[in-house]
């Protein structure tokens, strides 16, 4: 019996000692408020990653922003509040998936864009023509696609280039560029990623 006692007064104890913590976006984000998390211990919650849809943090309802999320890693705690650095986005796979129908070209681009504050981001687009293209055009809108890319990098910080990249204006701008070339149907930037160093 006195053990069960010792036992239940140790886990009364455990459960006393979480406590919740606010987790805060970045100012890039107006250091919205983004979810709550619990703890034990203070150390356990740094590097944690938070998934917030893009139609949460920013208020605005679309299709994109519904099938968008964002990832946060919280990187710094003051008192209750968790405070998070931006490390990418993704789009559903399902509303991938939607963009990609029969008898149109479909080019997938990867590529590590250096920011001017000397982070780097992995970008991962989709572009998707109107109708099927020889491998002479796809080569043509792949040198556009690098070329705009590169362009938007020169003088972007990291998070002006996540802006533009999450609220579509670089895809905008690609599209764009594209549709020079042969007529498209959709370009979107389907997943980004910062590489980070941790010590």
């Amino acid at each position: 019996m006195a053990t069960t006692k010792v036992k239940s007064k140790r886990t009364m104890e455990k459960k006393k000692a979480k406590e919740w913590y606010k987790v805060i976006a970045p100012p890039a984000f107006d250091s919205r408020e983004i979810g709550e998390v619990v703890c034990v211990e203070e150390p356990t919650l740094m590097n944690r990653v938070i998934s917030v849809s893009l139609m949460d943090i920013s208020g605005k309802m679309s299709q994109a922003n519904i099938y968008t999320s964002l990832k946060f890693r919280i990187k710094e705690i003051k008192g209750t509040n968790a405070y998070t650095e931006l490390i990418g986005h993704e789009l559903a796979p399902g509303y991938i998936r939607t963009l990609v129908r029969r008898r149109k070209s479909v080019l997938h681009t990867v590529r590590d864009i250096p920011t001017k504050d000397d982070k780097v981001v992995r970008v991962k687009l989709i572009s998707v023509t109107r109708d099927r293209v020889s491998e002479t055009m796809r080569k043509n809108l792949r040198v556009a696609i690098e070329a705009e890319l590169a362009e938007a990098a020169v003088n972007a910080s990291y998070y002006e280039l996540m802006q533009d990249i999450l609220f579509g204006k670089l895809s905008t701008k690609v599209f764009n560029k594209l549709k020079q070339i042969t007529p498209m149907s959709r370009v979107e930037f389907r997943k980004t990623e910062l590489k980070e160093q941790f010590e």
